[in-house]
C-alpha cells in the first residue's frame, strides 16, 4: 500500500522498518520538529526522522496539523492508509479523513485500558499482570477508536519501562504489518466502556521516592520510571536515581538503611533492596560498586 507514517520517538522506529521491509510504499514520514539537545543545545531530529532520512523517505515536521495548507499538502500525498504511533500531535478531522482507508494507530496497551500518553509506565505502576499492543482505527476521541488487532504480553517482576518498551515496539511492528495484510478481512471491535482507564503523562513530582509507601509499590514506581526519567531519592544529601530494585524482608523507620549487606531500605511496609543506582553525571552502577565509592552505613536515613 501507499502509506503515510506518523511517529516521533524510538518506539516508532521498528514499525517504520517493518513496513518498509514488507514492501509498502511510504510516501512521507511525519515527525515532531527537531528539539534542542546536548551541551550545545543544537536541534536534534527525532529518532523516526533520522531513520526515515537514512531510508531515503521524505520527512515533514510541521508544528501543527491545523493549518488548512498543511492539511491539503498531506491529502495531496494520496496515501491509502496512515500509520500513527507516538506521533505527539493531535490529528484534526480533515487529517483523519485524508487517507482513503483511514488512520491506524499502534497503541502500547490493551485498549480500553491505559488510553493516553504513558501506557507502559502506568501498567507497571498499577501492578498489571499483562499489557500489550492494540491496532486501532483512529477517530476524534483520545484512543477511543475500534480495535482491529491486539496481542498481549506478561509484565514480569523484573520488567522496567525500558524492557517493556522494546518488547512492545517489536510487537507493534509485527502487528501493524499483519493488520495491513489482512485489512479487508478484519472486523473492527468497538472498545467497551467498562475497564477504560487513562494513562496520564508522567509528572516530575512522581519521580521522588516516598519511603513511607509499601516496598512493593516503590518497586513498581522505580521500574516504571527506569531508565527515564528515573525515580530518585536523597542519599547523604545528594540526589541519586534508582533504576532497579526488588522488595525484601525487613522493618524499620521508613528511609532507614538496614544492616545485613547491600543497600536495603525500610519502607512503610517491608523493605526495598536498591540494586542499580546512578549519581548525577555518572553511569549507572550496581549497588556493590556504588557503595564502594559512596559508603552508606546501616542506620543512615535516605530522603
Amino acid at each position: 500500500m501507499r502509506i503515510l507514517f506518523m511517529g516521533t520517538p524510538d518506539f516508532a522506529v521498528p514499525a517504520l522498518d517493518a513496513l518498509v521491509a514488507a514492501g509498502h510504499e511510504v510516501a512521507a514520514v511525519y515527525a515532531r520538529a527537531p528539539r534542542a539537545a546536548g551541551r550545545g543545545l543544537r536541534p536534534r531530529p527525532a529518532p523516526v526522522a533520522r531513520r526515515a532520512e537514512a531510508l531515503g523517505i521524505p520527512v515533514r515536521t510541521p508544528a501543527s496539523l491545523r493549518d488548512p495548507a498543511e492539511q491539503a499538502a498531506l491529502a495531496g500525498l494520496g496515501a491509502e492508509v496512515a500509520v500513527v504511533t507516538a506521533y505527539g500531535l493531535i490529528l484534526p478531522q480533515p487529517v483523519l479523513d485524508a487517507p482513503a482507508r483511514g488512520c491506524l494507530n499502534i497503541h502500547a496497551s490493551l485498549l480500553p485500558r491505559w488510553r493516553g500518553a504513558a501506557p507502559i509506565q502506568r501498567a507497571i505502576m498499577a501492578g498489571d499482570a499483562e499489557t500489550g499492543v492494540s491496532i486501532m482505527r483512529m477517530e476524534a476521541g483520545l484512543d477511543t477508536g475500534p480495535v482491529l488487532l491486539s496481542a498481549a504480553t506478561p509484565i514480569g517482576p523484573r520488567d522496567t519501562a525500558g524492557t517493556l518498551h522494546d518488547r512492545l515496539a517489536a510487537m507493534g511492528a509485527r502487528l501493524i504489518v499483519e493488520a495491513l495484510a489482512r485489512l479487508d478481512a478484519l472486523v473492527p471491535r468497538p472498545q467497551p466502556a467498562e475497564g477504560a482507564t487513562y494513562a496520564a503523562k508522567i509528572d516530575k513530582a512522581e519521580a521522588r521516592i516516598d519511603w513511607t509507601r509499601p516496598a512493593a509499590e516503590l518497586d513498581r514506581q522505580i521500574r516504571a520510571l527506569s531508565p527515564h526519567p528515573g525515580a530518585w531519592c536523597l542519599i547523604g544529601g545528594e540526589r541519586v536515581r534508582v533504576l532497579m530494585s526488588s522488595p525484601d524482608d525487613g522493618a524499620g523507620a521508613p528511609g532507614t538503611v538496614l544492616a545485613g549487606g547491600g543497600l536495603r531500605v525500610a519502607c512503610g511496609q517491608g523493605a526495598l533492596r536498591l540494586e542499580t543506582l546512578q549519581r548525577a553525571g555518572r553511569a549507572p552502577q550496581a549497588a556493590d560498586a556504588f557503595l564502594r565509592g559512596f559508603p552508606v552505613p546501616a542506620g543512615s536515613i535516605l530522603g
